[in-house]
């Protein structure tokens, strides 16, 4: 088969595409024929040297197939698997946290558990952008997971979104930004989002009831008393959505940044973050909001497998309007 691997570590001149051997599903896996992958910041922080993630034991040895997000057909099944059959079309986050998803491929070995069926009305591209950014919003916002979280002591714990909640998303047009907005609308709440300008009438179109243009002005110069922040950007400048909050207010970092503990319990706001995990019975449910047309996925680009460089050349020059996504004929 073909697949995209890497070698060494650096630019997007390091992503290779050559013939590598189809796998062989173990036991509790399916064998997929890949349609479509979702191209993931984990990805290009594979590519540029990071070797683990946080939350998982594993270190990648090259040469590596990276990738984690794949949407295809099942081509075989281990002996073992119940609940899929060869002829199946299904999605799926594969071995995340971790670099052992091996996506970017013409047939991929995935583990059952990460699996959920392609919702019937959505393509084969759009299902391929929705498991991580998906899977981060939902577990997040609506269902966390009972895993320890490498970045605090405390399980995150997703707050109580309703009508009369009001949510911030910051990076509200990204990947996990546009797909938050709609989660928190489905929830009945008010949602503010930030980005820039040039998607505005997006985010309004996915329910957006308030838009702040970040290059125009500060969102906590602007936004108060909101009961939500979900920082889909995070690291250090996460801090200053801390202003935006109400006292009982909760801020997500999607990278946890750095807190002064003192100025948290002096505003009464939380701050909480998560790694996401694979999962396909919550996939299997964010499937059907997919097929009602509750949630939708942009896409930002597509390019073929083969093209992959160009890919991450393009998530590289970010502001992205959704996702992008690999397409294999």
């Amino acid at each position: 088969m073909k697949a995209v691997r890497l070698h060494a570590h650096g630019g997007p001149e390091v992503l290779r595409y050559e013939d590598v051997p189809i796998p062989e599903p173990a036991p509790g896996e399916v064998l997929v024929r890949v349609h479509a992958v979702g191209v993931n910041p984990p990805d290009r922080y594979l590519r540029d040297g990071l070797t683990s993630v946080p939350g998982s034991d594993a270190t990648v040895t090259l040469p590596v197939i990276p990738g984690t997000d794949v949407s295809g057909v099942v081509e075989a099944v281990a002996a073992d698997v119940d609940g899929l059959a060869v002829g199946d079309e299904v999605f799926g986050l594969l071995r995340f946290p971790g670099f052992g998803g091996s996506a970017y491929a013409e047939y991929v070995a995935a583990p059952a558990a990460h699996l959920a069926r392609k919702p019937a009305g959505v393509d084969h591209v759009h299902a391929a952008g929705a498991p991580m950014a998906g899977l981060t919003a939902w577990q997040f916002l609506i269902e966390g997971h009972d895993r320890p979280s490498p970045f605090q002591d405390a399980p995150h714990r997703p707050a109580r979104l309703d009508a009369g909640t009001t949510v911030l998303v910051n990076g509200a047009a990204g990947g996990v930004g546009h797909i938050a907005v709609q989660l928190a609308k489905w929830q009945g709440s008010r949602v503010v989002a930030v980005a820039s300008g040039g998607h505005a009438s997006f985010l309004r179109e996915l329910g957006a009831d308030r838009f702040v243009d970040y290059t125009e002005e500060r969102a906590e110069d602007v936004v108060h008393d909101v009961d939500l922040v979900l920082d889909t950007v995070g690291g250090p400048g996460s801090r200053r959505f801390l202003r935006t909050l109400r006292r009982g207010g909760s801020l997500f970092p999607v990278l946890p940044g750095v807190f002064d503990e003192a100025e948290v319990d002096g505003l009464g706001v939380t701050v909480s973050s998560a790694q996401v995990r694979s999962d396909g019975a919550q996939l299997a449910e964010l499937g059907r909001l997919l097929d009602a047309g509750t949630v939708r996925v942009a896409i930002d680009s597509t390019y073929a497998l083969a093209d992959a460089r160009a890919a991450h050349e393009r998530a590289d020059r970010g502001h992205l309007r959704g996702k992008i996504v690999l397409t294999i004929a």
